[in-house]
């Protein structure tokens, strides 16, 4: 298949698919004799494992690493849980910062009236106290 059509079948855009091939996470394929890439099943599977990868929050190293394990599929299985047990501590330490954030600027978006002048702003101080 064209990569046209790999892209449409895996939801990717084509400029995505030729990146994640210079990337390494799809390997090179097969040219045409007209000079077009010509893709097989297999790469359909690949490259919708990498989509999900993504979604779930893996870069694209992590997903190099995962896409090793996967190919040695007569592995024990924990090596790909401790990766998965890293990804899922990495998105809880970025929650907590996220809620962390969004509880400061709450308290100094309730704390400014919204009027007035700006010099009187507490959100404006709050911003200078901390650069101090």
């Amino acid at each position: 298949m064209k990569i046209g059509e790999l892209a449409q079948q895996t939801g990717v855009p084509i400029d995505t698919v030729r990146y994640y091939e210079r990337q390494g996470l799809l390997p090179a394929p097969a040219r045409r004799p007209s000079g077009y890439r010509s893709y097989e099943a297999g790469d359909v599977t690949r490259l919708r494992f990498v989509r999900r990868a993504k979604s779930l929050g893996f870069t694209l190293e992590e997903i190099r690493e995962l896409l090793a394990l996967s190919g040695r599929r007569e592995d024990d299985m924990g090596s790909l849980k401790a990766a998965a047990e890293h990804k899922l501590a990495d998105v809880e330490a970025k929650l907590s910062e996220l809620t962390r954030i969004r509880d400061g600027l709450r308290t100094l978006v309730e704390a400014c009236p919204g009027h007035g002048a700006l010099e009187a702003c507490p959100i404006l101080h709050a911003l200078d106290e901390d650069a101090s």
